[in-house]
Parts: C-alpha cells; structure tokens; sequence
C-alpha cells in the first residue's frame, strides 16, 4: 500500500521482503519411503507388464484359489452349468440319430414295438433335465437309459468322468480358499511400534507378538529382516537390500513357545545393520524392519505365516513394554489392552558402537536416571508432606469455626451474669 503510494521506494520493498524470506528457514518434510511389507502384513508390490500370462494357465489349480471368490464363484457356476449343457447336447444328438425325436415313434414306444435310448427325451429340455440327473445322480426315475444304444452308454461314461473331475477340482479349489493359511495369521498380532532400550547392558531392538486363539503355533519361529536401499562400490543400486538379523533366542532351536505375548528381542551388536546408528540418526534412515512368525497350525496343520514390518517411524528409543501376564487365581492371565503400551526408561542416546568402545556412557545414564527418580520420589513425598499438613490444618480450622463462643449479659443493677448457650 505504501509502495502504490511512493511513500517507500518499491526496489526497497522488494529488497526486504527477499531477505525476510532468506532469513526464515524452510523445512521440507522428507518424501515418505514406500512401505515393502504393509502393517497387516500384505506385500506392497505390483507386477506389471507379464509377458507370458500362458504361465499362469499351466498351474490352474493355484490359479483358482489366488483368484477373489466373486471370480472363484462365477467359475464354479460356470462349470457345472456348462457342463450339463454340452452333455444335453450330446445325449439330444443321440436321441435324435436313433429317431427318438419323430412323433410317430411315440405311439410305437406305447405299443411296445419302439425301445428308444432314453426314455421320455423327446425335446431339448428334457435332454437337459436327463443330464442333471446323470450328472448330480438324482435319479427322479422318469427317465433312464436303455440298452437298445452303445453310443449313449459311452456318454453316460464320459459323463460321469468329466463330472468326478470338476467336482474334484472346484470342491478341493473351494476347500483351499476356506482353509488358507493367512487367516490363521488373522489372529496372530504385532505391536503397532517397536522399542529399542538396553537388556542386560546391551541395546537391544524388541517388538511383541501374541496369538489371539488358544490353538497354538507348533514350532513357531520368528525371522527379522532388514530392507533398504543400498550402492555397491561399484555403483550398482539396489532399491531392496534384504539382510537377516538374528534373534535372540536362548533355545537352540529357534523355536518358541506362543503360548502367551512374547517380547521378541535383538541384540544391536557388530553383526546387526543397527549398529552404527544413534538415536538422532534414527529419524533419518530410510530402513524397514520386516517380521516374518512361521509356524504350523495345530488344528489343521497347515504352515501359516504372518508378516508386518517397523519403519523408523515406529521405533521408540528409550522405551520398554509394560507387562501384561499377572496371575490371578492360580491362572496366568493376559491384559490385551495393554499388548503395545510403553514406559519411558532410561538408555543411553548414542549408538551401540559408541557404547561398546565407551561402556561408562550407560553408567552414566543410569546414574543419572537413578538420581532423577530419587528426586521424583523426594518432590512426590514433600507433596504428598504438604498435603497433609495442609489438610489438617484445614481440619482444626473447621474444627475451631465449630466452638460456641460465651456470651455475658449485664443487668441493670450492675451485676454481671455469664451463660453459656
């Protein structure tokens, strides 16, 4: 407004209104790395210009069952309903070759000079009916076959072959997609965020899973692995890098036993990709931590596997999960509401490296949280002190407002009488 008017020359308004903008920082969120494994554990990945789709066809089976069961649906239908529609072709053909279609063998049949193929198909709607009944074995009776015709004793056979055959494959497809494996894994469950914090003088990475059923996993095991983009000296990228961490786990198996949440844990140490990094470096990584719980169901027996993944987003440094197995009663009992709840405790911000070339650093923090806890609990007691010095002084305040006071009445000849009322 003041530079319409040529009160302020324009270039100054100009000029200052570039330094203000150089002089305030701008601070771009960073592009948010696509996730590999989403948290339900679905692999984000899109396969894209499939040259041989013939492939596909030549495993039919897993076929169907990848297929979604609107699609599984229309092919079940579809088949059964083609089926008898070919054969009824095929038994109306036979039919009409032995001349069971021509009226006037209906009054030769009545006087039984005329043995037809099949009794009382006389039209293509019959011929369909009759096929059903062969085909799903029905039998209502009104027709049947005779012997009069080898031809149609051959499509009965091929019939009720073809028919066996896609009983078994659409029944068996329909069967797989009920007893997949991943809806077992529906109900076996992750934490929403990972925690790294120190055990047993040691950084350790540690997330909880849990089995929401009472069947449980047989030899269930859990694998992490780490995915991120990396160079090779020699320039070649690799947009996803997988590398196996170890988990530890003091069976020699490595195996568990899920019978209640379990806290899986991993040491930071030299073989780990976490080992050089900080807590101020976490933020910057562009990694992802997959979880992969393999195990066999114990009902069907079937191997299922459930996946989900920690970006560094999701990994709290500094926190540990609170437990959740109490006994009551002479029962172990799981509090599920608290199954990713976290408590702030004392770690050390640097990274493992640095903690293994200089071990007094978690000496340090714990001293210094040790110190900060004894001066929580000295403020929490002085409270605590305060209140109740104040609560009975309020006491003796409400106590004194309760004492009557004594009154005196003087009378007039002079003389003085004290009552209390």
């Amino acid at each position: 407004m003041l530079a319409r008017k040529s009160i302020i020359p324009e270039e100054y308004v100009l000029a200052r209104i570039a330094a203000e903008n150089l002089r305030k920082p701008r601070i771009r969120d960073r592009p948010r790395k696509a996730r590999f494994i989403a948290k339900n554990g679905a692999c984000n990945l899109a396969h894209k210009n499939i040259r041989e789709q013939g492939r596909f066809l030549q495993d039919i089976f897993t076929t169907l069952v990848d297929l979604k069961w609107r699609h599984t649906l229309v092919i079940f239908t579809m088949s059964f309903l083609c089926s008898w529609l070919l054969f009824a072709m095929m038994w109306w053909l036979v039919a009409f070759a032995h001349g069971d279609m021509d009226p006037s063998t209906e009054s030769a049949t009545n006087s039984t000079k005329w043995t037809p193929c099949v009794t009382c198909v006389r039209s293509f709607t019959s011929a369909f009916l009759f096929s059903i009944e062969v085909q799903v074995t029905i039998g209502f009776g009104g027709r049947m076959m005779t012997e009069e015709c080898p031809l149609a004793i051959t499509v009965l056979i091929l019939q009720n072959i073809v028919g066996l055959i896609i009983n078994a494959v659409m029944l068996g497809c329909i069967f797989m997609k009920t007893a997949q494996a991943h809806r077992r894994a529906e109900t076996l469950i992750f934490s929403r965020q990972a925690v790294i914090a120190v055990r047993n003088g040691k950084l350790c990475f540690m997330f909880r899973v849990g089995d929401l059923r009472k069947s449980m996993i047989i030899s269930a095991s859990v694998r992490i692995q780490v995915v991120k983009k990396t160079t090779t000296p020699e320039g070649e990228v690799i947009p996803i890098h997988q590398v196996d961490i170890p988990v530890d786990n003091p069976i020699e198996s490595n195996n568990i036993f899920l019978v209640a949440p379990l806290i899986i844990c991993h040491v930071i140490d030299k073989r780990s990709p976490l080992y050089d990094i900080s807590a101020a470096d976490l933020a910057l990584q562009d990694l992802e931590l997959i979880v992969i719980l393999e195990g066999v169901v114990e009902t069907t027996g079937i191997t299922t596997q459930a996946r989900t993944s920690y970006i560094a987003e999701e990994i709290l440094w500094g926190h540990r999960f609170v437990p959740i197995v109490t006994e009551e009663e002479g029962v172990y009992a799981v509090d599920y509401s608290k199954f990713g709840n976290t408590v702030k405790v004392a770690a050390p911000r640097c990274s493992a490296r640095e903690l293994d070339e200089k071990p007094s650093i978690l000496i340090q923090t714990l001293q210094k949280s040790e110190l900060s806890h004894q001066n929580s609990l000295r403020k929490r007691n002085s409270m605590r002190r305060n209140n109740s010095i104040r609560r009975s002084n309020s006491m003796r305040r409400t106590n004194s407002s309760l004492i009557v006071p004594k009154v005196q009445f003087i009378t007039p000849e002079g003389s003085q009488s004290a009552s209390e009322t």
